[in-house]
């Protein structure tokens, strides 16, 4: 379940144009194949999680496969992170890229040829998911990299829309593939689509950087947690996106199971509903951000998403569940844009990698779990039981806000961009 958001306030007050950018070859280059490959990935979503719901009615194996994609952030972010920091950032995206060319086309292929059942479709989703994770912190890291500083913010917002419009637009892709050609074919197209990511790096000459003072991995991992330790509002953070990312995940990691009686096209395009309210939540973030606190915005959002978690297990009229993914996409990225930024702009450059990898630990590390609890509980009670405990348990991580609050003034800094 990959995504991105952003929320460069202070950019938005800078006098160059938003897309001032892409005037730059080296970020528009980079720009263009990344949303041409976040694209592919929403299509290798769809066909994953529609694959699943051909081959098994069993809505725990659902589930499983965003458990599989978020799992490896357990065994490998961590490390990952370390790495971004020690080795040179453009040769281990170049790996990670090839691994995720290899998992996909693998995968593609053997559903083409009907040799797929449950477990090997999670152990690839999990092999794609390695890939991911050891991609992330790495590639948010070379952000400010590819653009001139005085124009990162504007290079962050126009990230974060790239990433949107993908989020929109792959989904839909992937559903019409899918039902045309089968899950095989969005496999194999996601499998082509980071080549241009891959030629970008290739031909790419970049600046070397000073590694880290430490040269051993584990010492490394260990400086970072240390960094973390000293660093309230950090921990601050990391525990507010632990509330919700556990029990805001039921949503998605469901979504197959509700969207069956519509077809593999209603799914990719109730996936397509929610990147589309998350476009529009983005659009309208800076405004909302100039009326209310970082904790106020959170709160509403998460309360919004709660109930719109609650009511796609009781709505079954599709054009109301398309409002309801609508308004969940606009209440998503608004908390997770807040957490994002903070999380990302307490840290400097040369710590930068590994605290992106603490983040994606607890944000995805809690999707995993709660995926499986989710999907377990949907087994025995329902999924709309199963939703409706997972709103409940949202709303009551909002009491974390009393001990761990998060004020404006580090919003003001221009953020990376981080894969929810």
């Amino acid at each position: 379940m990959a995504d991105q958001v952003s929320l460069p306030v202070a950019g938005l007050r800078r006098a160059d144009p938003a897309w001032a950018p892409l005037g730059e070859p080296l970020f528009r280059s980079l720009w263009i194949a990344a949303v041409v490959s976040y694209t592919g990935t929403w299509m290798q979503n769809v066909g994953a999680g529609w694959l699943m719901t051909e081959i098994t009615t069993s809505p725990l194996m659902v589930s499983l496969v965003q458990a599989a994609a978020a799992i490896p952030v357990f065994l490998v972010v961590l490390p990952a992170g370390a790495l971004a920091d020690m080795v040179d950032r453009r040769r281990l995206l170049l790996f990670t890229q090839g691994w995720m060319v290899a998992a996909s086309a693998a995968l593609g292929v053997l559903t083409l040829v009907g040799a797929v059942n449950p477990w090997i479709l999670l152990v690839f989703t999990f092999l794609l998911g390695i890939g991911a994770v050891m991609n992330d912190p790495a590639w948010q890291a070379i952000t400010p990299e590819v653009v001139s500083p005085v124009r990162h913010a504007s290079a962050v917002a126009l990230n974060s829309a790239g990433f949107n419009v993908a989020r929109a637009v792959g989904p839909a892709l992937g559903g019409l593939v899918v039902a045309a050609a089968g899950a095989g074919w969005s496999f194999l197209v996601n499998a082509a689509s980071f080549f241009g990511v891959i030629y970008f790096l290739y031909c790419w000459k970049r600046t070397p950087h000073e590694p880290v003072a430490s040269r051993k991995l584990g010492e490394a991992i260990l400086e970072g947690f240390r960094y973390v330790r000293g660093a309230p509002q950090v921990r601050s953070v990391l525990i507010r996106t632990g509330a919700f990312s556990f029990g805001a995940t039921s949503l998605l990691a469901l979504l197959p199971v509700i969207c069956q009686p519509h077809g593999a096209q209603g799914y990719g395009f109730l996936l397509t509903c929610f990147g589309l309210g998350a476009l529009a939540g983005a659009a309208l973030l800076p405004r909302f951000r100039l009326r209310y606190s970082v904790d106020g915005l959170v709160a509403g959002a998460t309360i919004l998403f709660a109930t719109m978690t609650f009511l796609a297990g009781q709505v079954h009229v599709f054009e109301w569940l398309c409002l309801v993914l609508f308004t969940a996409g606009a209440a998503w990225i608004g908390i997770l844009a807040c957490f994002n930024v903070v999380a990302q702009t307490m840290c400097p450059s040369w710590m930068r990698a590994r605290a992106l990898s603490m983040y994606l630990f607890v944000l995805q590390g809690g999707m995993a779990i709660g995926s499986a609890v989710w999907g377990e509980l949907a087994s025995r009670q329902g999924v709309p039981a199963a939703l409706a405990w997972s709103a409940l348990a949202m709303i009551a991580g909002l009491t974390t806000i009393v001990r761990h609050r998060l004020t404006a003034a580090e919003l003001e800094m221009a953020p990376a961009v981080v894969r929810d």
